[in-house]
This record gives C-alpha cells, structure tokens and sequence, in this order.
C-alpha cells in the first residue's frame, strides 16, 4: 500500500508540474501585453517598458520560467511588512518551507492573499453541491432501481437526462427567477457579511451544482443498483425473510457505494475547478471568478495560482479516492 501511494504522489507531482507548465507556455504566447494592460490604454510607451520591467516581463521565456519555479517553493523567512523583501508575497506551508506566487499585477496583492481569501469559498461551494448531487442522486437512482420499470423508474430516468442535458446556466437561471425573483426565498446572488447571509447565498449556487451533478449519480446508482439486486446474494438474503427495505439499503446499497465513492471525490475536484459559470452567475467570490477576471486581464500571477491551487486539488481528491477505494476493497490495492 505504501508503494502505491508513493507512486501516486510522484505521479500527482508530474501530473501538477505539466499543468503548471503548460499554462505558462499557453499564457506567454497569448499576444496581449500584460505590462500595456496594467498601464492603460493612454500610457506613454516608457512608462509601458517601465512596468514591464519592474515585472519581470523584459527577460526571455526560459528565464521567466526558471525564475517563477525557483521562487514557488523555497525555505527562508516570511515578513509581507517589508515590500521589498525577497519573501513578502510568500505563505509558510511547513515550518520555513514557503510557497511564493508572486503578486497580482492588477490588485498589487501577494497571489497567496488572494487564493487564501477566495479558495474556501470554492471548497464551500464545491462541498455543499458533491453533499446535494450525492444524497439526490443515490435516493433517485436507489428508488429507481428498486421500481424497475414502473411509473417511478421512468420518471428518474427522464429527470435525469433533463438534467444533464441542461447547460449549468440555464438551471442557475431558472432557480434565481423561481426561487429568488418570484418566491423571494432565497438571495439572488451574492456572499453577503454574516453567517446567515453566506448560508442562505450558498443555497442557490450548490443547488444549480447539485441538480446537474445528481442526474449523473442517478443514472450510475440506478445501473449499479439493478446489477447488484441481481446478485446471488440478494436472492439469499431475500431467501431468509429479509424486507425488501433491508435488502435494498444493508446489501444492494452498501455493494454499490464504491464506485459512488470514486465518482464523489473525482466530481468534488472537478467542482473546485470547473464552477466558474456558477460563481459568475451567483456572483459567488470565490476562485472561479477570481480566475476569469485574471484571464481577462493577463494578470500571469494570479492565472498561474488558479491552476496549481486547481490541479493540486484534483490530484489530491484522486489519491484519496483510491486509497477510499482501496479501504472499501482491498483486492484494488494488490
């Protein structure tokens, strides 16, 4: 076990790196300027090339790449009072090993600060929907399963491909004019200050989440479902007496969690990364709207921190699916 998880660590390790890299490849051969961005359209071209410099932008690509690598993780101290100091825009992540990713060329804040402050605001998000699409999924696709082709199944299955066949913004749409406009039950978008407000803003965006993520898990509960019902077990459990409740949730259920478990933890990183539409729409500040925002602007610091939080995330929720995976069944971890 501790061989395989070693050799999943280097290959997250890969995995991270060709991401990282890839994007500063992508994000170097775009053809706007970043430094002429920060200036503005009426900036004089020395004070363009001024910025540029004071940015780093005037050294080739090679050494703009070695620079940035050299600086994300480095041992030293961590003082942000000191503007000019080598570790001002750093973050400690174990004791004097520090991650640096530099300062956002629009909002003139250390990129850590910013992820810091918007990233739990994804993980919320991104938790409360896998918790929705989970529990809405496993019940619609359990109760399928258990009325097979009857009125019920065939409702599940047409809910379902609804769905998934909806694009994410036309059900965050739809919850805002029912939910919000027309029931005034819920806020429209936004974060709000106090507990009770983020709460009740959460609602809506897990929700528009939730819904999509559920159609999913209902296909695959149900499919996993009707083959385990099939099951030689089954019969024999039912062969002493069992309830058909107690057959379906203690054995048929409990057999088919593991791949609900897979896809879980899978669809939880993907959430992180891939909830943009949903933040926008929402207006949810979190990480997503952080990183169109920089795209739009070429801010290459805050773009760059975006995708490594993103893809540390993902590999970090496959490892800890397989090893899940590898509890549930140890046979997968031979």
């Amino acid at each position: 076990m501790i061989q395989k998880v070693l050799g999943r660590l280097a290959w997250a390790a890969f995995v991270v790196w060709a991401t990282v890299s890839l994007t500063f490849l992508v994000n170097h051969a775009l053809p706007s300027d970043p430094a002429r961005m920060v200036a503005g359209a009426q900036a004089r071209p020395e004070d363009v090339e001024r910025i540029r410099r004071d940015l780093g932008l005037d050294q080739s690509m090679y050494v703009q790449y070695a620079r940035f690598f050299r600086r994300l993780i480095h041992v030293g101290p961590h003082d942000v009072r000191a503007d000019d100091s080598a570790h001002a825009t750093c973050a400690a992540v174990l004791g004097p090993v520090h991650v640096d990713l530099g300062r956002s060329y629009q909002l003139r804040r250390p990129v850590v600060a910013l992820i810091a402050e918007r990233f739990p605001r994804t993980l919320l998000l991104a938790v409360a929907a896998s918790l929705l699409q989970a529990v809405f999924g496993t019940l619609a696709g359990t109760i399928a399963a258990s009325n097979k082709r009857t009125l019920k199944d065939h409702l599940a299955v047409l809910a379902s491909l609804l769905g998934v066949s909806a694009p994410t913004f036309i059900i965050g749409l739809f919850l805002q004019w029912l939910v919000a406009y027309r029931l005034r039950l819920l806020p429209l978008d936004g974060y709000g200050e106090t507990l009770a407000e983020h709460l009740a803003c959460l609602v809506l965006p897990a929700l528009t989440l939730g819904i999509f993520g559920a159609a999913y898990y209902t296909r695959l509960v149900r499919d996993e479902m009707i083959w385990q019902l099939g099951q030689d077990y089954v019969r024999t459990a039912r062969a002493k007496g069992l309830s058909h409740l107690a057959v379906v949730v203690r054995h048929a259920l409990r057999n088919a969690v593991a791949p609900i478990v897979t896809v879980l933890g899978l669809e939880l990183g993907t959430l992180i990364g891939g909830a943009i539409v949903t933040e926008a729409i929402f207006r949810w500040p979190g990480l997503g709207s952080l990183s169109v925002n920089a795209m739009l602007d070429r801010d290459g610091p805050v773009i760059m921190g975006s995708v490594i939080v993103t893809s540390v995330s993902v590999v970090v929720m496959t490892i800890a699916v397989d090893l899940a995976y590898g509890f549930l069944d140890p046979r997968t971890l031979r």
